[in-house]
């Protein structure tokens, strides 16, 4: 970050012309054209959409879809509006773009001490705690096995963890040699694998893994997650009471010792995920461009911000559940390197460019880097 950014009342944003902040106007038109041009090839009932390529026993949906929307996005820079397209209001899914608010719950709880320390095993913050299936009364899946056991937030948070197990009735094994479409990831490692390693020694794009890390936090919590994002994060930063995060309906309630509550999932690979609208969506890409703060509150710290940012030894384009641009790999050779974004299927991204000031949100684009590549050659070499 350059400079003191512009932080949006609640209800509005102000508009500024892309000359008066130094961009160059023709190339950000082009940016605009190309999210435009380049809509997703999706059909609008998106709820028989495979994503992530399931073999036909497990991927049958569990949770809540909707209709998807037309291309929409938003180019901010120095906080002020200076592109939008589409319908920014509506309120869409967002596949694994909400993997970055699932960091960001967990951020918020090293921040609070709830989490001391993300090299920590999840295990010893679920001991003496009760997580049953409230339907049968069975244990649901954990980390006391001896392949779990050493898995730390960590693993989980950089999707290394290499956990076992069965969650709301898919195996971890669904996303093995999963093969990531580059809309939405970077197709990084071996995916021909058959064994199994042990934790921190594989990196996986893997859904039940995170569906497990956000059940993790609601056991270190002790309330549900969207109520923690309202309180320490939407509502400071002014953001709507139009969103929502789902997780599967009764496949995912969960009991945890007498709170019998849905727990969400991290995406919309079977459905549910966070629905929200695309300023929404800017409000928290402004929020870690403006290093966590928010108006005279630090919302969640810096600490955390670099933290998530560092690439996964086992993959340089990952860090906390955001992915980066590590060698202009990304986005491109106009983005910086620092660039990180929350980014899902079907081109829905929040992505933060800190040394331009930029934050670029797309919904149902088929090209995201394409477009954020000349947001940020608009910019130039400021």
């Amino acid at each position: 970050m350059n400079k003191e950014l512009y932080l949006p009342l609640q209800g509005s944003w102000e508009q500024k012309s892309a000359s008066s902040l130094g961009m160059d106007q023709s190339i950000l038109n082009l940016s605009v054209q190309f999210a435009k041009d380049n809509e997703i090839e999706w059909p609008i009932d998106i709820s028989h959409q495979n994503v992530g390529q399931d073999a036909s026993e497990w991927a049958e949906k569990l949770g809540p879809f909707r209709d998807r929307g037309g291309p929409a996005g938003v180019v901010i820079k120095d906080g002020y509006i200076v592109a939008e397209w589409g319908d920014l209001n509506r309120v869409d899914l967002t596949f694994s773009a909400t993997k970055s608010y699932v960091a960001t719950i967990a951020g918020l709880a090293l921040d609070k001490g709830l989490i001391k320390s993300t090299s920590d095993p999840v295990l010893g913050y679920e001991a003496g705690k009760s997580i049953t299936n409230p339907a049968t009364g069975e244990l649901i899946d954990g980390f006391e096995t001896d392949q779990n056991r050493g898995v730390t937030w960590a693993h989980l948070l950089q999707q290394t963890s290499e956990w076992e197990g069965t969650l709301y009735t898919k195996p971890d094994v669904v996303d093995w040699n999963r093969n990531l479409d580059p809309d939405g990831m970077s197709a990084v490692g071996d995916f021909q694998r058959e064994k199994r390693q042990s934790p921190g020694g594989h990196w996986e794009y893997n859904d039940v893994r995170v569906n497990r890390t956000a059940l993790a936090l609601l056991a270190v919590w002790g309330e549900t997650l969207p109520d923690v994002l309202k309180r320490d994060v939407m509502d400071p930063i002014g953001a709507s009471d139009t969103w929502e995060w789902h997780g599967y309906g009764d496949h995912s309630v969960v009991n945890l010792d007498g709170l019998v509550t849905e727990s969400v999932s991290g995406g919309a690979h079977w459905g549910g995920g966070l629905w929200i609208n695309t300023l929404d969506h800017a409000r928290f890409g402004m929020l870690f461009l403006n290093r966590g703060s928010w108006g005279d509150r630090q919302i969640i710290s810096e600490r955390w911000i670099d933290m998530m940012t560092v690439p996964c030894e086992l993959n340089a384009q990952y860090g906390y559940m955001w992915w980066l641009n590590t060698g202009h790999v990304r986005f491109g050779k106009h983005a910086s390197e620092s660039t990180f974004a929350a980014s899902g299927a079907g081109g829905n991204s929040v992505v933060i460019d800190p040394e331009k000031d930029l934050v670029i949100v797309t919904r149902w684009c088929g090209d995201v880097s394409g477009v954020v590549d000349l947001a940020a050659q608009a910019v130039g070499s400021n």
